[in-house]
């Protein structure tokens, strides 16, 4: 993978390139196609390529923990985060206000370690508490999910580097609250047309804020774009 910006470069660390300096960060991840679309055939593994998955196993071995919502756990057919480099692996938290959970899916029986279940309190007490066997639940927010909460008590349990895998609803929810601290984008070289969905949905801000971009890095015509929502 080389760096076309800033400093062009034919070798890059991906690990400093990608290295965060707060205890407390929200970093989502996504693949995209040339004209927008978030999966190809329902997946987004269509999209991606060798660099890609490398840098998403990378990215996923610098969190604490990894955030997704319940819907894309069943459509990627979500396991546990394996470990990289000695590191003990990050727990996956999906967010869901209905729990409506297979035990017997991967993401509960394929980890080492537990799950987080992030709801409500209008979830089903008797979900809630069948869930707790096999997982560890935080309620946040009463009516829905409240973000921002769950975040506080995500960091109170030490875990405060988050990584937002998806889906687009969750991202969406995440922006709109004001909690996407950073971004990181492959543009995928390929058209996918069809009806594919964006990386975010139902976000509708009243003011724009422009995100801010920090690098761009290429490896095989798919290009790696991180940006962050803060100035610097």
């Amino acid at each position: 993978m080389r760096r076309l910006r800033p400093d062009p470069h034919e070798e890059v660390d991906l690990r400093s390139a990608y290295a965060v300096s707060s205890a407390r960060h929200l970093r989502a991840n996504f693949v995209a196609s040339l004209d927008g679309a978030a999966t190809l055939q329902g997946k987004s593994a269509g999209l991606s390529s060798a660099a890609d998955r490398a840098l998403f196993h990378l990215l996923r071995s610098m969190a604490d923990v990894v955030l997704v919502g319940a819907g894309t756990a069943r459509e990627e057919n979500y396991g546990g985060a394996r470990s990289a480099e000695g590191h003990r692996p990050p727990p996956i938290a999906v967010v869901s206000r209905s729990l409506q959970f297979d035990l017997s899916a991967r993401l509960f029986t394929d980890t080492s370690v537990p799950p987080i279940v992030i709801t409500c309190g209008a979830a089903p007490r008797a979900l809630r508490d069948e869930l707790s066997a096999v997982a560890d639940v935080v309620v946040a927010g009463d009516a829905d999910v409240d973000l921002r909460a769950a975040l506080d008590e995500l960091a109170a349990r030490g875990l405060g580097r988050v990584l937002c895998e998806g889906g687009p609803h969750l991202l969406g929810a995440v922006a709109a609250a004001g909690l996407l601290d950073e971004l990181c984008l492959t543009l995928s070289p390929m058209v996918a047309g069809g009806n594919a969905g964006r990386i975010v949905a139902g976000y509708l801000p009243d003011v724009v804020e422009p995100m801010h971009l920090r690098h761009v890095l290429e490896d095989d015509g798919h290009l790696f774009l991180r940006y962050s929502t803060a100035a610097e």
